[in-house]
């Protein structure tokens, strides 16, 4: 199989001088049986940032759910009621609008932050990587660091082994079935679920999302890992279509690593002693002194584990960091099975970009317009909604005082938490009154139909249809107190 095609990134300035220098593979050992990574574990500012991101975002999904508010949970998305709870929002599926922002917005912020700074989503925030994370986590506090795992799977199984990886699993899937319920706990009051599961009461549909999303999680994070995000995410695919010469990529410093030598063995050797430790800590398995490769999630392992050797080495950190092509930071280029290092004989500068190209200042404008359209529409929404049907078993009735008269019927949408009266009136004709359903009472959250009928005199206008316009208001609105819950629907009143 041929190494995966990197993005290429020539030297900073054509004027100087070039030169090659073969890449020598990863050391063996560090994959085992059937192509099993075996990750070391590391310390350092991306692996602390790292960690700051999945106590962040599990706090939120996992405490999210348990919060109270106003006599509910904080966030239920009720499917059976068509509800969406979101704090003290309550959106129906008229709100679909909403949605639509929100995920334009997230999209555009990934596409920014992806041209600002590589895949560092799929490093640092993915619930892909924050997942393998925690799994890794257990796996290290139980079967013991990368060396143990390593020898124990290369030896005969023995029933201390065994054992060891029974509580491994059990644990994994202890967090996967808790991560299942709490995913439940989001379309079904997370209360219910618990004590539902305890009890085995949950409904047939609890049941199936349950395990479903706790099997879905233990073969993701457990046993697919780096193959999801090699082979089964799209994303890793189409990644270098929105990376130009300014986007921080983790490259490696070949003019100042190359030639690689053993504590500098040689007199011409560079930094690089070749520990392969920048491979060990990979997640994904690749070495980046081959040069960018897709796989590759700018978690900024492979930095936190290069600069630990520069340390106790006494040199300079660096050698491999985030860099942009644009600050003349040239980087190791992968082509084929073949690959050499491409630099100027400098190392590259440690400065950055200045000022941030047009992709960056469009995605951010774009940002900036659909989150304000979608504030401005949530501020003017109107948790009201009326539908005006006409009577379809007659056009019109003439009453005894030569008036006309037409019936309807009108469907209102209280998507308010509160109960409301409202008020009907109507205008278009210059004597149309209505004269039966003029007010309807309808409680929070819920929908109630109600029979208006309207007279107009028989002169009122031409004859055939006339349009109209009903208004519906609260009586709060109507005293100028919540201008908000008032909607106007057009109809039309048929005469003679």
């Amino acid at each position: 199989m041929s190494v995966p095609q990197s993005l290429a990134i020539p030297a900073a300035d054509p004027a100087v001088s070039v030169h090659t220098q073969p890449i020598s593979p990863p050391r063996p050992g560090r994959r085992g049986k059937q192509g099993k990574i075996y990750t070391r574990e590391t310390s350092g500012r991306f692996n602390r940032l790292r960690w700051g991101m999945v106590i962040v975002t599990q706090l939120i999904f996992y405490g999210l759910c348990w919060l109270p508010w106003d006599g509910r949970q904080a966030v239920l998305f009720d499917l059976g009621d068509y509800k969406f709870h979101i704090f003290g929002l309550v959106l129906w599926p008229q709100d679909a609008l909403y949605m639509a922002i929100v995920l334009v917005v997230a999209a555009l912020a990934l596409f920014w932050v992806t041209a600002l700074a590589g895949r560092v989503f799929c490093g640092f925030a993915c619930p892909q990587t924050v997942y393998t994370e925690m799994f890794m986590w257990i796996e290290n506090r139980i079967e013991g660091d990368r060396v143990a795992r390593m020898r124990r799977d290369s030896a005969p199984s023995t029933p201390a082994g065994l054992a060891l990886k029974a509580a491994k699993h059990g644990a994994w899937w202890m967090l996967a079935l808790w991560t299942g319920v709490t995913f439940v706990g989001y379309f079904t009051p997370v209360r219910e679920v618990v004590t539902g599961a305890f009890q085995g009461q949950l409904g047939p549909w609890e049941w199936f999302w349950l395990f479903f999303y706790a099997t879905f999680t233990y073969l993701q994070a457990g046993l697919l890992r780096e193959k999801v995000c090699q082979h089964m995410c799209p994303y890793s695919r189409f990644q270098t279509a929105m990376f130009d010469d300014r986007t921080k990529v983790v490259a490696y410093d070949v003019a100042r690593g190359e030639p690689r030598g053993a504590l500098r063995s040689a007199a011409n050797s560079g930094d690089c002693v070749d520990c392969s430790v920048c491979v060990q800590v990979c997640p994904t398995g690749i070495d980046i002194r081959q040069g960018l490769q897709y796989p590759c999630i700018n978690c900024g392992l492979c930095i936190d584990g290069c600069d630990q050797i520069m340390d106790k080495l006494g040199r300079p950190r660096g050698l491999i960091r985030f860099a942009a092509e644009s600050a003349g930071q040239p980087l190791a280029v992968t082509s084929g099975a073949a690959t050499t290092a491409r630099s100027t004989t400098k190392s590259m500068p440690t400065t950055t970009a200045k000022g941030w190209h047009p992709r960056l200042w469009v995605y951010g404008a774009l940002m900036v317009f659909f989150t304000g359209l979608g504030i401005y529409v949530l501020l003017h929404r109107v948790p009201l909604q009326v539908d005006v049907l006409r009577d379809r078993g007659a056009l019109f009735r003439e009453v005894e005082d030569g008036r006309v008269e037409n019936a309807y019927r009108l469907h209102i949408l209280n998507m308010d938490q509160i109960p409301h009266r409202f008020r009907v009136t109507v205008e278009g004709l210059p004597s149309a009154r209505v004269v039966a359903g003029e007010v309807l009472d309808v409680a929070g959250g819920s929908t109630a139909s109600l029979p208006v009928t309207v007279q107009a005199e028989a002169a009122a206008g031409r004859a055939g249809a006339n349009p109209v316009q009903f208004t519906i208001s609260s009586e709060e609105a109507a005293d100028g107190r919540d201008q908000n819950l008032q909607v106007r629907e057009n109809s039309v009143f048929m005469l003679p």
